[in-house]
């Protein structure tokens, strides 16, 4: 599933969801990304998981924040991880590297078919990023920032829940 600014939908894989947000400014300030996990998005061709959530994502580049919230259901197999991809080469397609924490979350819930998340993020702090994505990406911390908010914007990210089923995961 894809995120959308203020009110939008993902279109994922796996369980994913697309982070979407066409046309926002470059300095928009506190920014919400809502999305619908769905394993349609993923990337190869959907998996046959039933897992269904939502994901929204309060980006804020006023304070160098993000907050994760997450509900999932009905996933076929148990979590094994949870994270967001950034930057596909087309909005909504494709496929691309971990941009945040590997291989999980913290504290992302494992082991269970069905749960929630919440977590804030300090993107200043370099335990909040993948750490392949800031070398990727200009090699410091606030490059790093600068392209995962332009892939957020830009509908070039997507959020995967990975479980034992599918293990590719699903989107949001």
């Amino acid at each position: 599933m894809s995120f959308r600014r203020a009110a939008a939908l993902f279109a994922s894989v796996s369980v994913s969801a697309w982070l979407a947000l066409a046309g926002a400014p470059a300095s928009a300030h506190p920014i919400t990304f809502l999305g619908t996990l769905s394993n349609a998005g993923e990337a190869p061709p959907a998996n046959l998981s039933t897992g269904t959530g939502f994901a929204s994502i309060l980006l804020d580049d006023d304070t160098f924040t993000w907050t994760v919230h997450v509900t999932f259901s009905g996933l076929t197999g148990t979590t094994t991880a949870s994270h967001i991809h950034c930057c596909t080469a087309t909005a909504g397609s494709g496929n691309a590297g971990v941009a945040t924490p590997v291989p999980t979350f913290p504290d992302f819930p494992l082991g269970v078919t069905a749960g929630t998340y919440d977590h804030t993020f300090d993107m200043t702090q370099a335990s909040s990023w993948n750490p392949a994505f800031i070398t990727a990406n200009g090699g410091t911390i606030a490059s790093a920032f600068a392209a995962f908010s332009t892939g957020l914007n830009g509908g070039k990210t997507y959020l995967n829940i990975h479980s034992s089923f599918a293990t590719g995961g699903v989107s949001v």
